[in-house]
């Protein structure tokens, strides 16, 4: 069994209705299960959201979420302790996805940059999921949102969603094609979770 997961994915990718899905199925079949999300609802995930509805420097917006994240982190490592299965709606890759495309102009290798700066501060996840969705799919999904934030741009999107492919290499990632049934999806990651 996979005790922490995260569900990692572009704007529109489905991920947080699969992660609330499973929640509520792994729940519903006796496990003890934890759904938390990034940014937090913590002041420093408040300063999160204010970045991104401000759009905001990229490199001030990175270190708000990593240290978001490293914070998030002592609460996540209880939940584990605590025998939970912890699932989170995006993680460290959105960060490594998203500022990495904002910050493309500033250094040579922004991921690889974000990546170091989270070194050994931050949980390794069991399993990552990354939904895949081509960006014209997603932005059509979420059109009719009240706020679309300014990452929610075609040419940002594709960017990310390239960072998504590019990152998601190795046994922790999983690549889940975003356009299946939520059923089928939602089957996919309890299945995998579980196994």
């Amino acid at each position: 069994m996979k005790n922490f997961v995260t569900f990692e994915g572009i704007d529109g990718s489905g991920k947080s209705t699969i992660s609330k899905l499973v929640y509520k199925k792994l729940k519903s079949n006796g496990h003890n299960v934890v759904l938390t999300y990034e940014p937090t609802d913590t002041w420093i995930g408040k300063c999160v959201q204010k970045c991104i509805e401000t759009d905001t420097d990229s490199l001030v917006t990175a270190f708000a979420f990593i240290a978001d994240r490293i914070e998030h982190c002592k609460q996540i490592q209880k939940w584990l302790d605590d025998g939970k299965i912890v699932l989170c709606d995006r993680y460290a890759e959105s960060t490594y996805a998203y500022q990495g495309a904002q910050m493309e102009d500033l250094t040579d290798n922004p991921m690889k940059w974000l990546q170091e700066l989270s070194k050994d501060r931050i949980i390794i996840p069991n399993r990552t999921f990354v939904f895949v969705i081509d960006p014209k799919i997603s932005l059509a999904r979420i059109q009719n949102r009240n706020n679309l934030i300014p990452f929610e741009k075609m040419s940002f999107l594709e960017k990310v969603h390239k960072n998504y492919l590019k990152l998601s290499v190795g046994k922790r990632f999983m690549k889940v094609n975003a356009t299946k049934t939520v059923d089928e999806l939602v089957q996919i990651c309890c299945e995998d979770i579980l196994s």
